[in-house]
């Protein structure tokens, strides 16, 4: 009789709810440091480990803005133009001995020290007839 007034108290008061919500907070609290240290405390091992003597896979000798590939047919030549992305650096000028246009483009990547595919995004083509 006295536990059924009790209950009765607490409904009266709207404590019912919020007595248990301490107990689950403790609980939680207790849980969650369980399961930290069971995470932080694992053997952590690395497959890939740092390489500082290895040389970098590419290089790029020049940053580049655009290229401009002028074909002159009649003369059986190619002016190359090399803008580059800092304006304190030279503009790069040279002559390729082809009409070609997959010629040209290798012999420009040879010269420039890139890939073929970064020269095709970079170049532009005026030809001379």
């Amino acid at each position: 009789m006295f536990l059924r007034n009790w209950l009765k108290l607490l409904h009266f008061m709207g404590l019912e709810f919020w007595l248990p919500l301490p107990i689950l907070g403790v609980a939680f609290w207790l849980g969650g440091n369980q399961l930290t240290e069971k995470v932080l405390s694992r053997p952590y091992t690395t497959v890939n480990k740092l390489q500082a003597d290895v040389q970098p896979e590419f290089y790029l000798s020049m940053h580049v803005l655009f290229i401009q590939a002028e074909v002159d047919r009649n003369a059986g030549v190619t002016k190359v133009f090399v803008q580059p992305i800092n304006a304190s650096l030279n503009k790069s000028k040279f002559q390729v001995a082809t009409t070609d246009i997959s010629q040209i483009e290798i012999a420009i990547a040879k010269r420039l020290e890139m890939s073929i595919d970064d020269i095709r995004k970079l170049v532009r083509y005026q030809i001379i007839e």
